[in-house]
């Protein structure tokens, strides 16, 4: 029998599920606090945190919610032009092995193709224009449009941030007065709950569907990073992604995603990211572009049933190693404790103290509830900047400066070393992701690639290669850089 393979919700990536894939429009660190984009205004959202009322009667209409919350989800339509090129093996995207059989430039080999479209839908948040959507939804796209209303208003929109990690993105139109979704409390969710879908499906126009929270908490199915998925029966269809699920009150609770299917069709299981995940990425994307995410420094495991029978508990994140000088390290945790609560929400399991403690920002204190042979202690934890940070990438329509323009960089961090056996020698800012269609995509830099020198200027670290990579004036640069073990020079053209 055939295994279950899981489809994205949507229209463009209905044949492979790629939710992971970021491509920055500008050289950029991403670990670091360093972004061109200007800090903004806060999001000023509307938000209902009471719980449903789960002993009301069924009700035989929801016409009135919908009516309330639909006038608030959008079709949103993507646009990218897609480079054409004759298949070849990979080894000829060295531009070394290119000279050497007399292959022609990347340039040479193909041009822009066709117009690659795709659709989807989002949820606008707040009255001055901005919008939940799928990062997969606008994802390497040139343009985004969004359409909504009766009678029809369309508008160009600009991509505010994107979180690949969790599938996430923010985009905005230059609009006031709008009808923003009331945000509800995503944590009080119950199996069971009634639940409304609103979105595009296959492009037909704005549809609703009904059921109800079939499991909450859902991950390991590959599609993100940080997965902690509402599931749910109510019909999700391609051109779903970014729309709305909403609780009985209209209450925004979810943001469509993906579908567990055979066929590319709804068969039953269609899952949402939680709208507190999703409002804590979208309030970091419209401040500052990107996302920063907490870091605690422990490594812990699941409680098997003879571990939980030892320790005497029932759910927990169990702590196999503190990390050194990590902030766990320096709040006293030790190997053995069994987390139980951040800030009072209680841990189901390994998974869940991850997601818990990224969703904080860098720099709070967290209270860690923990048992201790068996004694709860509390304790305060200032949380740190999650190592390694790659995914968040800011939007389109920037202004590009400088050279590497399409290249992300971001520090060196042990695990990076180990991964890479990266000799300790070696200093730089490993790249992160490449525009594919960027001049440096096209002189041979690729993702994995550190960065030793810019111009025959050292580089030691992500800060310092974005500033050397505005400070260069091009269109030339000379780049020195290690790749598995050899250390070459490329150079790179902005002007091809």
């Amino acid at each position: 029998m055939k295994l279950r393979t899981l489809r994205s919700a949507s229209l463009t990536l209905l044949a492979s599920v790629a939710l992971l894939a970021a491509a920055p429009f500008a050289l950029r660190a991403q670990e670091k606090a360093k972004s061109k984009t200007p800090e903004r205004p806060p999001l000023v959202l509307k938000s209902d945190a009471k719980a449903v009322n789960r002993e009301a009667a069924d009700r035989v209409s929801y016409s009135a919610v919908v009516k309330k919350t639909a006038p608030s989800v959008v079709n949103v339509f993507s646009s990218k032009k897609v480079r054409a090129q004759r298949e070849m093996s990979p080894f000829f995207n060295d531009p070394q092995f290119r000279r050497y059989f007399g292959v022609p430039e990347q340039d040479d080999r193909g041009g822009r193709g066709p117009t690659q479209e795709g659709q989807g839908s989002g949820v606008i948040i707040s009255t001055d224009g901005y919008i939940l959507t799928n990062n997969h939804v606008v994802e390497d796209a040139d343009e985004v449009e969004v359409a909504f209303g009766e009678p029809r208003r369309e508008f160009k929109a600009t991509i505010v941030g994107r979180d690949p990690k969790a599938d996430i993105a923010v985009i905005k139109i230059d609009a006031t007065g709008l009808t923003a979704a009331t945000l509800g409390d995503s944590d009080q969710l119950e199996v069971g709950d009634v639940v409304l879908a609103i979105g595009n499906p296959f492009g037909v126009g704005q549809s609703v569907s009904s059921g109800i929270v079939s499991a909450l908490s859902r991950g390991a199915m590959r599609l993100t990073t940080y997965e902690d998925f509402i599931q749910t029966d109510a019909a999700i269809n391609p051109g779903n992604s970014g729309g709305a699920l909403l609780d009985s009150d209209g209450r925004l609770i979810g943001i469509n995603t993906a579908i567990l299917s055979r066929s590319g069709g709804f068969n039953g299981v269609g899952f949402a990211i939680p709208i507190n995940q999703a409002r804590a990425i979208a309030e970091q994307l419209v401040k500052t572009g990107r996302v920063d995410r907490a870091y605690l420094g422990v490594q812990t495991q699941p409680l098997d049933a003879e571990l939980s029978k030892m320790f005497d508990v029932t759910q927990g994140a169990l702590v196999v190693e503190v990390q050194a000088d990590t902030p766990a390290e320096k709040a006293g945790l030790k190997n053995g404790d069994i987390i139980t609560k951040i800030d009072g929400t209680a841990i189901r399991d390994q998974r869940h103290l991850q997601l818990m403690v990224t969703r904080l920002t860098p720099g709070v204190e967290a209270a860690v509830e923990y048992l201790r042979e068996g004694k709860p202690k509390t304790v305060k934890v200032k949380l740190a900047s999650l190592p390694g940070q790659g995914g968040a990438v800011a939007g389109v329509g920037g202004n590009d400066i400088g050279v590497l323009n399409g290249v992300g960089v971001a520090d060196i961090d042990a695990s990076t070393r180990s991964e890479l056996n990266l000799p300790r020698r070696i200093e730089g800012a490993i790249i992160t992701a490449v525009e594919p269609d960027s001049a440096s995509a096209r002189a041979g830099l690729r993702e994995g690639d550190i960065i030793l020198e810019l111009d025959r200027k050292a580089v030691r670290n992500s800060d310092e290669a974005v500033k050397l990579s505005e400070e260069i004036k091009g269109p030339k640069v000379l780049v020195r850089l290690w790749r598995a073990g050899v250390i070459r020079f490329l150079v790179v053209d902005e002007t091809k």
